[in-house]
């Protein structure tokens, strides 16, 4: 019987001959949006040796993720999937995020982040705005410092990149306390004290998981150099918000790139934040936008695809979720 790969969300015209491409007749492609009837669906699901999804939440009608137990892979297109109810699925499927698919644009936008931050950018510019022409006000160099890259994944490695290209010395964590791209320094999360006091940007790119949320509260706010930059690409949750708000308003010439916000139209319906983080000087925000580049959707969808061939070919797939991330 040949293999099949189940897209549960809607896909136009142009975003399917992506996925063929990417596939390489490894498996026919069945669209859930285009099966209306209940039982079809049923037996789509049960019959898929693949599933790509986005948000199973929404496209998935109750009860359906249990029919996948013979998948050999559920991937997801997203690199967080932290808002996915991963726990409906059969325990026994392996699930993969789409982890680095959006690496290199986010890798840009946390640079472009940081030098704002460490140029004094956006403060001039509104300085100028009122006439103060602050020639003589320093601003700072990157070259010679610390990058701490918390979750040295593809947007992490991807950042690093870009960092040492400035000159910085890259400091990084993960889970194995080892990775084939360069550092100078790089630890397990037991060593995440150490990263943070040798940091001068800080980067977060680790997934919000339940070891993870909350992690940067206010004490390990407190070990960080006082004119360190954090920026957050990952999730607002993985951060205390409260602490990082006190923090920022103690602190001036810390300062604070956020990215990814606590509460966020995608994952909540919403924007809203508890602390008026825009109101301080020391802050640079944007609505969590460091992947919405041209191409991106098309990159997305031939990373997660050439992961299901992975599976498809009795190969291990990569960025699978692990236990704790399932129950999130």
């Amino acid at each position: 019987m040949a293999d099949t790969l189940v897209v549960t969300f809607p896909q136009d015209a142009k975003g399917r001959p992506f996925i063929d491409d990417a596939l390489g007749g490894a498996a026919e492609v069945v669209y859930l949006a285009d099966l209306d009837d209940d039982q079809a669906r049923a037996a789509a699901l049960r019959s898929a040796t693949a599933v790509l999804a986005r948000n199973t939440a929404k496209e998935l009608r109750p009860h359906e993720a249990a029919l996948l137990e013979h998948a050999k892979l559920i991937q997801f297109i997203n690199a967080g999937v932290d808002f996915v109810p991963l726990n409906a699925f059969p325990p026994q499927v392996p699930i993969a995020s789409n982890g680095g698919a959006y690496a290199e644009p986010m890798a840009e936008h946390a640079l472009a982040m940081v030098l704002a931050a460490a140029k004094r950018l956006l403060v001039e510019h509104e300085a100028l705005k009122t006439g103060a022409f602050n020639q003589h006000k320093r601003n700072r160099t990157l070259a010679g410092g610390v990058c701490g890259i918390l979750g040295f994944g593809g947007i992490g490695v991807a950042t690093a990149r870009l960092m040492r290209a400035l000159g910085m010395k890259i400091h990084a964590i993960n889970r194995r306390g080892a990775s084939d791209a360069p550092t100078d320094w790089i630890g397990t999360p037991a060593q995440l004290d150490t990263l943070l006091a040798a940091a001068d940007v800080l980067i977060i790119a680790t997934p919000l998981t339940p070891a993870t949320l909350g992690w940067i509260g206010a004490r390990e706010l407190g070990l960080m150099k006082p004119d360190a930059i954090l920026a957050n690409l990952a999730r607002g949750e993985i951060v205390d918000e409260a602490a990082l708000f006190a923090h920022l308003q103690a602190t001036p010439r810390f300062q604070a790139c956020i990215d990814a916000w606590w509460i966020e139209p995608v994952r909540h319906g919403s924007f809203r934040m508890d602390h008026p983080f825009l109101t301080l000087p020391n802050v640079i925000g944007s609505p969590h936008n460091s992947a919405s580049v041209p191409g991106t959707g098309e990159t997305g969808l031939r990373r997660a695809v050439a992961n299901i061939r992975r599976a498809l070919a009795g190969e291990t797939p990569l960025y699978l979720v692990d236990a704790d991330q399932r129950m999130m």
